[in-house]
């Protein structure tokens, strides 16, 4: 069912290309979601013909089966001219992206790089999970989960088909290896006052957590109270306990004061700020349909406003890392950039990103500044 579901959200441009050259005339929404169901089985997920035309069918009401049956029966027996019908069209149809988008990556990547990222977007996304060792060390782990496999070149990542036990025992939390890359940066240790200031839904305030085992203090805000239930949640599972959670929105100088959080007060402070998610488009299958132009200026804004905010509570000599899991240079160097300008103090001393198409991870980007 889900791989139903994200499939055909992943191909819905080109789905209804399929559909609009099998039936031009108006189509009304509920038979529509049927044919792209059903087409999505058919086309590119090599469903048995006769099973998915059948199921597809089935589920239809009374009123479409004869259209759905229709439809679907001729997809079949034109399935090579389709195929071929999409070939010709541009590559934001056969990829299903926005057309904007698109055009965007090609000037950012060149455009063979951009359709290597359309593709990289359109494929499942593999389960990844961190392992806990704040309950579990990496041979333990393995032992006692052998169906997870380490991933090449990362000590404590692995591949797991079905973590759902190993989640529910703390025993390991579901994220990218390219998560962490912010977390690494920042480079917390045990003793150390940390701040973490977007925390929820937890993945990297456990992972600090393990990188200071558990000593020294660690705050971790976030400024939605429903997500705060599930960042508790998930820490006490993890067997997180040197960790208090605050509700702050860092751009509203009231939600910070009542925090009552000491100015120049964290030897190291995390940013992972919200962000138009480009970096995570194969795992956040809605993201291409609520994109808009004008999201990478609006989210850049905010970024640089949650940054001033979160920046006066680092004590001089400290580290700040500000990162998202965006592609846009928009959201990632320029927010750095503007904020250097800004605030003299501060000097950027290292980045690093992640680039789907070049480490075959989730994107990510991570800036470590540092205030003299």
């Amino acid at each position: 069912m889900q791989e139903l579901f994200y499939g055909v959200l992943r191909n819905l441009t080109l789905l209804d290309f399929w559909i609009a050259q099998l039936r031009p005339a108006k189509i009304e929404a509920e038979g529509r979601d049927l044919l792209r169901l059903g087409l999505y089985q058919v086309m590119l997920l090599k469903t048995s013909p006769h099973a998915a035309v059948f199921e597809t069918v089935q589920v239809a009401p009374a009123r479409s089966r004869k259209l759905v049956n229709a439809v679907l029966r001729r997809a079949l027996r034109e399935e090579e001219p389709l195929r071929q019908a999409a070939l010709r069209q541009p590559p934001h149809v056969q990829w299903s992206e926005p057309e904007f988008l698109l055009e965007k990556w090609s000037r950012q990547f060149g455009a063979e790089t951009a359709l290597a990222l359309c593709h990289w977007n359109n494929r499942p996304a593999p389960v990844y999970a961190r392992i806990n060792r704040l309950k579990i060390s990496v041979p333990d782990f393995m032992e006692r989960y052998p169906a997870a496999c380490l991933l090449p070149g990362e000590e404590n990542f692995v591949s797991f088909s079905n973590p759902i036990k190993a989640i529910e025992e703390g025993d390991c939390y579901a994220q990218d290896p390219s998560t962490v890359i912010a977390c690494e940066l920042l480079d917390a240790a045990p003793g150390e006052m940390v701040l973490d200031a977007c925390a929820a839904p937890g993945g990297k305030t456990a992972c600090l957590a393990e990188m200071m085992t558990n000593q020294g203090t660690l705050i971790a805000t976030d400024r939605d109270p429903a997500r705060l239930i599930r960042l508790r949640e998930n820490l006490v599972r993890l067997g997180v306990n040197n960790t208090s959670v605050l509700q702050c929105d860092w751009r509203d100088p009231v939600s910070i004061e009542r925090t009552a959080l000491a100015e120049s007060s964290f030897d190291k402070i995390l940013l992972d700020a919200p962000c138009t998610n480009t970096g995570v488009m194969r795992r956040r299958v809605d993201v291409r349909w609520r994109l808009r132009r004008g999201d990478f200026k609006r989210m850049a804004a905010q970024q640089l406003e949650i940054l001033r905010g979160v920046a006066r509570f680092l004590r001089p000599g400290g580290s700040l890392v500000y990162s998202t899991c965006s592609l846009e240079p928009e959201e990632n160097r320029n927010v750095v950039e503007r904020f250097l300008k800004e605030h003299g103090e501060f000097r950027l001393t290292n980045e690093k990103e992640s680039l789907p198409f070049h480490e075959h991870f989730d994107g990510a980007y991570a800036a470590l500044l540092s205030c003299s």
